[in-house]
């Protein structure tokens, strides 16, 4: 009997360091806002291929003055069009959400994880397949997204800064003179 709970002791104190090994080796997209940083849990295991080019483009500061180019009050900001949505270069206020990046486009990977609050996802177009670089926040549920846009990550801090970003006009949510993505990293915690 000593031994089984010696035994039983020795596999819970491997599981917590594999758990803790685990939680420390968590990758986090960092994006520094007007009014403070938010800071995401990124899921590979959910979404590796969206996870990998989100990485890739913020890696090469791709994301860095990129627009707030779609904001609807209690839905959600979306951003990351890098060919036409970066306030430094090459912003266009009648492209920005039409363009993606130099990577290819990435197949679904749909998943069980639901859109709430917080809750970061992959914008497309009406193909399925054809998130490249956008993204988007959600102020709250969009249980209409689930299953049908990928989900790449959660907000994890910071959600009172994505709730300053400046709302747009209208149904489809175009915002003039946006706020932007000033920088964005990836790290590990």
């Amino acid at each position: 009997m000593k031994l089984l709970r010696s035994a039983f002791a020795g596999v819970l104190f491997i599981s917590a360091i594999a758990a803790s090994s685990l939680a420390s080796a968590a990758e986090f997209l960092t994006i520094q806002l007007k009014d403070g940083p938010v800071v995401i849990q990124l899921m590979p295991e959910v979404a590796p291929k969206h996870v990998a080019q989100i990485k890739a483009l913020a890696e090469k500061g791709a994301y860095d003055n990129v627009a707030f180019h779609r904001v609807i009050q209690g839905f959600m900001a979306q951003t990351g069009d890098v060919q036409y949505g970066n306030m430094a270069k090459s912003f266009s206020a009648q492209r920005a959400g039409t363009g993606g990046s130099d990577l290819p486009d990435i197949p679904a990977e749909f998943s069980k994880v639901p859109f709430e609050r917080g809750t970061v996802g992959m914008a497309r177009s009406q193909d399925p397949n054809s998130a490249n670089s956008q993204f988007f926040i959600m102020f709250d549920k969009g249980a209409s997204l689930n299953g049908q846009y990928t989900v790449v990550g959660k907000v994890v801090s910071g959600m009172e800064f994505v709730d300053k970003i400046k709302r747009g006009k209208g149904g489809n949510g175009e915002v003039t003179d946006p706020d932007r993505m000033i920088k964005v990293t990836v790290g590990k915690k």
